[in-house]
């Protein structure tokens, strides 16, 4: 092997950002355990954003608002076993598609709605105001454009 070949480990450490990759990751990581860790009543995010959801836009089909909420259709329905088992939503079969299950709040899930999705999502703000104004501005505009990007699909090598 000659003295001027990268080893595999040389290749790995030297990928371009890296060390924003990594970051990013412990970032993401760290704040989903930050936003559950710091659940007040029983409400983790997940469960609040299944809330908030139903709450705002109505009755939805479970597929279209797991879809929505980018959960995988198991996880909507782990957490809607959660919300079912505690009275705050209810299945309810779809008047004509046999095999849709449409999902709604309860009036128990209404008042938890109502009484929990302020309070809890400005105490979630708060993190973002250990950012000054300018830096929220560029970390949103950032976090936009990456968003974009994943849901477009990512170009390729050579694209």
């Amino acid at each position: 092997m000659s003295q001027d070949a990268a080893s595999p480990a040389d290749m790995v450490t030297d990928v371009p950002n890296r060390e924003l990759v990594e970051l990013s990751a412990r970032f993401a990581h760290g704040f989903l355990r930050w936003l559950d860790g710091s659940s007040a009543g029983g409400f983790t995010y997940s469960r609040l954003r299944v809330l908030e959801t139903l709450h705002c836009k109505g009755p939805a089909m479970m597929r279209t608002l797991a879809d929505g909420l980018g959960l995988s259709a198991r996880n909507l329905t782990a957490l809607a076993d959660g919300l079912e088992a505690d009275g705050l939503v209810r299945r309810v079969a779809h008047p004509i598609d046999r095999r849709a299950t449409i999902l709604e709040l309860t009036d128990a899930g209404v008042a938890a709605a109502d009484e929990a999705l302020a309070p809890r999502f400005a105490e979630i703000s708060r993190l973002f105001d250990e950012l000054p104004p300018a830096a929220r501005d560029r970390f949103q505009q950032s976090l936009d454009m990456l968003v974009m990007a994943m849901e477009s699909g990512c170009p390729k090598d050579g694209d």
